[in-house]
């Protein structure tokens, strides 16, 4: 201990009693092992007494009077002048009460420790843990809803889906060869494609309009399946707009509208993510459908979508038509021009 090596020469005098019917008499007091050592002049040692077990019947008064603990009869009087020494004992024991166990105090610790347990499982796991609740509970039919609100409020800025006679059948069929529920073309607002909640794809109107081969078109709409594989479009969404969009959803069965247009805001301006070429060749190939198409579409020098290219599924395979010719001139056709 360093603070009693600094201490082990110290010596002082003061007057020690056994006992209150013995009279006081003068001593040598000096400092060992974590004990008090009371001498006679002739340096026999009287009594030894512990640092740790060590008391101070008067604290702050002179001259300081100590006791071994639990026996107030036997004393220790040292005078104002051996301050040295009182210090070191105060000191002395100061570090020996340090280094005992803190029964206390480790349980202080072991509360707090619980405590910031506790906070970050709240902080870090309850949110995600929520948030995949409320995406595996919302039924299908919310789902809809929610995705035919949103529409409605990108209908806002893109204007209304497009819409001309005999159309509605050729989405359909489009719908079902490409395997999801329903589709929407819209004439802006959406940069290429867009999944919403309740499985709404949503194409910008230059997907049918600036491409003779339909296949190009059903591909943006086989990579928004590709995508929702990755991630449910309710979870993207909870994602962007937080807890507390989650909690809401969870307990009242609503978004508000500035959940709504907070996520509209957000997921319009940014590019949809890429999605890996085997998990596309994947949902290619389940459909039947060329990716070369898309692939050109994508990046007419094929150089970043080299992968589509050369592992085509139906390379050398006899192609189903997608949709007959007179309902993609229709499709073509349907924001009018």
């Amino acid at each position: 201990m360093t603070a009693l090596k600094q201490f082990q020469r110290i010596e002082a005098t003061g007057l020690w009693r056994p006992s209150p019917d013995v009279q006081r008499r003068e001593v040598v007091v000096s400092i060992g092992e974590a004990t008090l050592t009371i001498s006679d002049f002739n340096d026999r040692a009287l009594t030894h007494w512990s640092l740790a077990a060590l008391e101070r019947q008067n604290p702050g008064v002179f001259p300081a009077i100590y006791h071994p603990d639990g026996d107030p009869q036997e004393t220790l009087e040292l005078a104002q002048s051996e301050t040295t020494m009182i210090e070191a004992i105060d000191r002395l024991q100061r570090a020996i009460d340090w280094s005992r166990p803190h029964p206390g105090r480790l349980r202080w610790f072991s509360v707090a420790g619980v405590v910031a347990a506790v906070a970050a499982l709240m902080l870090l796991w309850l949110p995600s843990a929520l948030q995949n609740h409320v995406v595996s509970v919302v039924p299908e039919i919310k789902r809809i809803d929610i995705g035919d609100t949103i529409l409605r409020r990108i209908e806002r800025v893109s204007g209304r889906a497009c819409v001309s006679e005999g159309t509605q059948e050729a989405l359909d069929h489009l719908a079902a060869r490409t395997g999801v529920r329903s589709i929407v073309i819209l004439p802006a607002g959406v940069q290429t494609s867009l999944t919403l909640p309740g499985g709404i794809v949503l194409l910008n109107r230059s997907l049918v309009e600036d491409h003779e081969d339909p296949s190009v078109v059903a591909g943006h709409i086989l990579a928004e399946r590709a995508r929702v594989q990755a991630q449910d479009p309710l979870d993207d969404l909870l994602d962007r707009t937080g807890i507390r969009s989650a909690f809401r959803l969870l307990t009242t069965g609503e978004l508000t509208p500035q959940i709504v247009d907070s996520y509209t805001e957000e997921v319009l301006s940014e590019p949809r993510p890429a999605v890996p070429d085997e998990n596309l060749l994947e949902i290619f190939a389940e459909a039947a459908l060329p990716s070369v198409p898309f692939a050109y579409a994508t990046d007419v020098t094929g150089e970043t979508v080299l992968g589509l290219i050369e592992a085509d599924p139906m390379a050398g395979q006899p192609l189903q038509q997608i949709l007959p010719d007179r309902e993609w001139v229709r499709l073509q056709n349907i924001c009018g021009g």
